[in-house]
């Protein structure tokens, strides 16, 4: 044999393995998603997520304490209105009784460390269940939608978030939030998040079951991107870049992990998350219970593909065991 045909002595050993990687997993990339509901003692099982719940206030403490005890860094809020009356525009997004706004106060008062995102979406608020304003024809009407986007960011940082991370894919609306936050002072105060590359996808199913944020009517691919979109989810990622986003994320990660790497080119001096997203953790669970594979080793195996890829951080279902698992 040829000495360069030589390669299993450079990856013997459990150390030198680890050696192969550009970057290792670490706790602080992963950043936990976290359904907060207007129930303040609520702690709903989801029964379509394994091992997730919606959470009310009251129970954050219990819930929160003992995973930044083993090094959790980051969350990401997602409201769930129960009781609240939705309108055409989500008024409650932004409500200041509502779970969000008391949710990012309450994790600021309990774990000042703690790093607190928040997405921004209507989808959960409107009473059609879209993510943006409609014409009367039920279409998108973009430059209210994006004023409606601005101001609940805005409010969130002014509520104390670390980090607001606008999913809706609305388009301008990178431009027209950094624009809200600069012109009320918060400009170099709060983190902008895009969803920048955002597939229309099959693997929503479990979120939209835990959020209550299917769509009333029709569906939402005039705005998510078409799964084979590689044109496209670069030019969104560019634009971003552009229009002021200090984040860029993929989502869903596992299926588009080719976009992950274009991400890592195109914005190649941003942090680069991607959300490994319900149906992905659902049926990495599925595969697991089925006896496919041990749990452990594929969830693994996913999240380091997407670190090969290019991502810096991970949105995942997975947090609370990783935090386990990288100790």
């Amino acid at each position: 044999m040829d000495i360069s045909s030589i390669l299993q002595g450079g990856y013997q050993h459990p150390l030198s393995r680890s050696w192969q990687a550009k970057r290792q997993l670490t706790k602080s990339m992963f950043m936990y998603p976290i359904f907060i509901t207007d129930d303040e003692n609520a702690s709903d099982e989801i029964s379509s997520l394994p091992g997730q719940r919606r959470w009310g206030i009251n129970k954050l403490e219990s819930f929160i304490g003992p995973l930044v005890q083993k090094g959790l860094a980051s969350v990401i809020l997602f409201g769930v209105p129960m009781k609240c009356e939705k309108d055409p525009s989500g008024t409650p997004a932004d409500d200041p009784n509502g779970p969000v706004i008391q949710a990012i106060k309450k994790l600021r008062s309990l774990y000042p460390e703690l790093y607190i995102a928040c997405d921004v979406c209507l989808c959960e608020y409107t009473s059609h269940g879209h993510c943006g304003v409609l014409h009367e024809d039920g279409t998108i009407n973009t430059e209210p939608s994006v004023q409606r986007i601005a101001d609940v960011a805005l409010n969130y940082a002014k509520a104390g978030a670390h980090c607001v991370a606008p999913s809706d894919m609305m388009d301008g609306r990178i431009k027209g939030i950094k624009r809200a936050l600069i012109d009320a002072g918060y400009g170099n105060k709060c983190t902008l998040m895009s969803y920048s590359a955002k597939f229309a996808s099959a693997l929503y199913g479990p979120f939209r079951d835990a959020a209550g944020s299917a769509p009333s009517f029709g569906n939402r691919k005039c705005y998510q991107l078409p799964p084979a979109a590689k044109g496209l989810a670069r030019r969104a990622i560019q634009r971003d870049v552009v229009e002021g986003a200090d984040i860029i994320m993929v989502k869903p990660a596992l299926p588009y992990l080719d976009i992950i790497a274009d991400a890592a080119e195109l914005a190649a001096d941003h942090p680069l998350a991607c959300y490994q997203v319900s149906g992905e953790f659902a049926m990495i669970h599925a595969g697991a219970r089925a006896g496919v594979y041990d749990l452990r080793t594929m969830a693994f195996e996913s999240v380091e593909s997407m670190v090969r890829a290019g991502a810096t951080l991970i949105l995942s279902y997975f947090t609370p065991e990783f935090l386990d698992w990288l100790s």
